[in-house]
């Protein structure tokens, strides 16, 4: 044993190296504090109802406390027989968020420079350069704790394929098992695809090698415990998938419903909003300086000297008065129409801050495209080149728009941008590779001519960007002159001072640029000076090493806390719930279990206040139904459908005084209520007919039914009942309990989202069939006399799935004991020896 410790002593002094790193950038996490996350704050509205019922040790998938009510697959739930739950759960436990995420990025890329055969001092400065690549931090800030851990587990899954693929197909296999396990569960479909293609590449490119050098029994067999590895990985995460598979295909990623008046595709989402976080093709300089297309939208901070300030204290401003002025304008606000006018300057909506994959980095990466010979160098060349392409989006359509149009799932997506995280985890293994290469061929006059080279090209566009930056980057934004216009307006028709705040803006984000580019430099020269210090034996290996993981750790870290500050961090209680109105107060005090709040103050599809303390008729998820998304383009664009209101139960409507901005409640008092009788039946033969009919109609009196229910309604018994009434009596959002009475049977209608998927309707204890009315509603015919009526959500994609997960977690279990039972074998095994002559 203590063999054991001698020979990986330095694997623990990097893992305390890393949990030290970890303390100092989150002190205050270890501390209690958590960030104060848009997002996070966001998700946790739509999971309210969900935190009451699992308070009370209830484990429901349905909520009714967004967008009139939807499946809980991908807010949250339990899924309590994948393994990897628990193993997350006890992970968040001991370190909590973010400081768990850090970890797993730390500690997973260090696994796969060690599979490379990089050595431990060189793997640490890898780990830490995918790791504080700047996307992954500000994922961190945003509080996208799901793509972050997808990313987190890009390099451990990649390192596990390259085991098999290099003579450990077992090791290889159920660590691949375990890692994709891992992946999915993450349950972030869109980073564990764009991860996918990238091994794709992988594959084809080893499989041309295996040909060549007629290995292919080899590889196959490789092949063949990978692919083991993916099955346990897809059985352990079968309830995740089964549910997203099935709910995905009623979500606004699915099929448009309406063929006319829409603009939704027919199936995936929009081009324009697919690509609306598009990636400008020269904001690729962002990997190598920061700041080159003027860092964040409203990160950067313009003091007194900034050419925008000047302008207001050439105008006899106060400097304060002016500085604030010239942050204002800079930081790109929407409200008056000035995104032309911030220090960032590409098409982006807006951007919390550029891909920064290091100075360091991006210089390795260039001598390592000239001197790497492993063909591996080949695979993240085309890996990079593609991820490049498809970040372009709409601002270079090409090689996007053949995968948008033609590639299983990827017009599913959105934010094409971020597959840029897997060309962030490329950039450092190759230039670790290189870095490797030269360490074991010290004496190559060649690769130190090659050296030289890429210092010449990767200083030489530094020198460029710092004298003559408008040589390739123009500084001006698309919507300049708009925003110019507005600014114009605002000053009273001053157009003077607009355009020559304009122009200042454009000297600020060259100035930005331009400090970033000699501080760039600065790493570049440093970076150069220690390799060359290496190749005339000024240094030996383990110095070069250690000293690549400072700069490499000094790079990153400054850029990284221009967007994750200490001032971040809030405690916990003051960050995660907002503070109620009094109208949010006095509609709390409704014992209603089950109604709706519309607020005409807060946008319908980015509610992240009403649903903490309601049920709310908007919210906030890109999950969303198909159908309910199709209602509020076609109901609630150009004006409010009342009607639509009343069907839903929309018990309250929030408005504010348009002169004083006072928020104001009133009660609906035409709202349906929970279930209730109609009188007449409207038959529509399509969507389009529907959403017509809805558009003005009496839902107390009449529903609007898809002819393809006809068959389940028996009109000749509905017989006009005015005294028959139907109430909720029992109220659990997955199990709903209703009783009626009449004289006649009668066709009630529900307050709650159709969703045929896992809702079942029971009568007196027996299940009975039930339709779609009103285009988003359950109705149903009741049978007269008194009855219970009860719908109860029990999905199979979710409680089939469980068993399979059940399964798929045992067999990953037995994998990795049987992966490390046959390891410790061959290290136990003493070599047979060589028969005498």
């Amino acid at each position: 044993m203590s063999n054991w410790f001698k020979r990986n002593g330095i694997h623990f002094a990097i893992g305390a190296i890393f949990f030290v790193i970890c303390f100092l950038y989150l002190t205050p996490a270890f501390q209690g504090k958590v960030l104060g996350q848009a997002d996070v704050i966001g998700a946790r509205s739509t999971t309210t109802e969900i935190e009451a019922y699992k308070a009370k040790d209830t484990t429901i998938l349905w909520t009714n406390q967004i967008f009139g009510g939807m499946p809980a697959f991908q807010l949250w739930a339990p899924y309590k027989a994948n393994i990897t739950t628990h193993v997350i759960h006890a992970l968040n436990t001991v370190f909590p968020n973010p400081i768990d995420t850090l970890l797993l990025f730390l500690f997973g890329t260090y696994f796969l420079f060690i599979v490379l055969k990089v050595n431990p001092w060189l793997s640490a400065a890898g780990a830490v350069a995918f790791t504080f690549s700047s996307y992954n931090i500000i994922l961190l800030v945003a509080g996208h704790s799901n793509q972050a851990f997808a990313i987190a587990y890009f390099a451990p899954l990649l390192g596990s394929i390259l085991l098999a693929l290099r003579g450990k197909p077992i090791l290889g296999g159920a660590l691949t098992a375990l890692f994709l396990s891992l992946e999915i569960r993450a349950n972030h479909v869109q980073m564990t695809y764009y991860l996918m293609l990238a091994i794709l590449i992988l594959a084809g490119i080893e499989l041309y090698h295996a040909i060549k050098a007629k290995t292919l029994n080899n590889y196959l067999k490789s092949l063949a415990y990978l692919g083991g590895g993916l099955v346990i990985a897809l059985m352990v995460n079968a309830s995740i998938l089964w549910s997203t598979y099935d709910y995905g295909k009623d979500t606004i990623r699915g099929q448009s419903n309406l063929t006319q008046h829409t603009t939704e595709p027919s199936t995936g989402l929009a081009k324009d909003y697919a690509y609306q976080w598009s990636q400008g093709v020269t904001e690729c300089f962002t990997f190598l300086v920061p700041n080159a297309y003027g860092g964040g939208s409203g990160t950067e901070h313009l003091d007194q000297n900034s050419a925008t300030a000047k302008v207001f204290t050439q105008m006899g401003q106060p400097e304060d008065r002016a500085v604030g002025i010239a942050n204002q304008i800079a930081s790109g606000s929407s409200q008056i129409g000035l995104q032309g006018l911030g220090t960032y300057w590409g098409n982006k909506p807006g951007t919390s801050g550029p891909f920064y994959f290091g100075a360091v980095i991006c210089f390795l990466f260039v001598f390592g495209l000239l001197i790497v010979k492993s063909r591996l160098k080949w695979w993240i060349l085309a890996t990079v080149i593609l991820t490049m392409l498809l970040s372009f989006g709409g601002n270079w359509p090409v090689v996007s728009d053949l995968f948008f149009n033609y590639f299983p799932l990827y017009n599913k997506f959105r934010v094409v941008e971020s597959i840029l995280s897997v060309a962030g985890l490329c950039f450092p293994i190759l230039a670790f590779l290189a870095l490797k290469e030269i360490i074991e061929a010290p004496d190559s006059k060649e690769i130190f001519k090659k050296l030289k080279l890429s210092f010449y090209i990767v200083g030489g566009l530094l020198l460029v960007l710092i004298v003559v930056p408008e040589l390739l980057l123009s500084f001006r934004s698309t919507e300049q002159a708009n925003s110019v216009t507005n600014l114009t307006q605002a000053l009273q028709n001053d157009s003077r001072t607009a355009q020559a705040v304009s122009s200042a803006i454009v000297q600020d984000r060259i100035s930005l640029e331009k400090a970033d580019a000699i501080r760039s430099l600065i790493f570049v020269v440093v970076a150069f000076g220690l390799l060359f210090a290496f190749a005339k034996k000024k240094i030996n290996a383990t110095i070069l090493s250690v000293g690549f993981l400072v700069l490499v750790l000094a790079d990153m870290w400054q850029v990284d806390k221009r967007y994750l500050k200490s001032e971040d961090f809030a405690d916990k209680q003051e960050s995660v719930t907002p503070q109620p109105r009094e109208v949010d107060q006095f509609i709390q005090r409704d014992a209603d279990p089950d109604f709706k709040v519309f607020d005409a103050t807060a946008p319908l599809l980015y509610d992240t206040h009403n649903p903490f303390f309601h049920k709310s008729f908007g919210g906030y998820s890109a999950a969303r139904l198909k159908r309910y998304q199709e209602i509020i383009d076609n109901q609630f664009t150009k004006s409010v459908n009342h009607d639509v209101l009343d069907m839903m139960n929309v018990k309250y409507i929030i408005t504010a005084d348009p002169k004083t901005q006072n928020v104001t409640m009133q009660a609906n008092a035409t709202a349906c209520g929970h279930a209730w009788f109609i009188q007449k039946v409207k038959y529509a033969k399509n969507a389009d007919e529907e959403m017509q009919a809805i558009s003005s109609f009496n839902p107390k009196e009449e529903a609007i039914i898809d002819q393809k229910y006809k068959s389940l309604i028996n009109e000749k018994d509905a017989l006009l009942d005015t005294n028959a009434t139907i109430k909720l009596v029992n109220y659990s959002p997955d199990h709903m309990t209703y009783q009626s009475s009449s004289s006649g049977s009668q066709i009630a209608v529900f307050s709650e989202v159709y969703y045929d998927k896992g809702w079942k309707m029971y009568i007196d204890g027996q299940e009975a069939p039930y339709f779609r009315a009103d285009y988003i509603l359950r109705a149903a015919q009741i049978p007269l006399g008194n009855h219970k009526v009860e719908f109860i959500f029990h999905p199979a994609s979710y409680y089939t799935g469980e068993t399979i997960s059940m399964v798929g977690s045992i067999l990953l279990v037995l994998s990795l004991g049987f992966a490390g039972y046959i390891e410790n074998k061959k290290k136990t095994t003493p070599p047979a020896k060589a028969a005498k002559a």
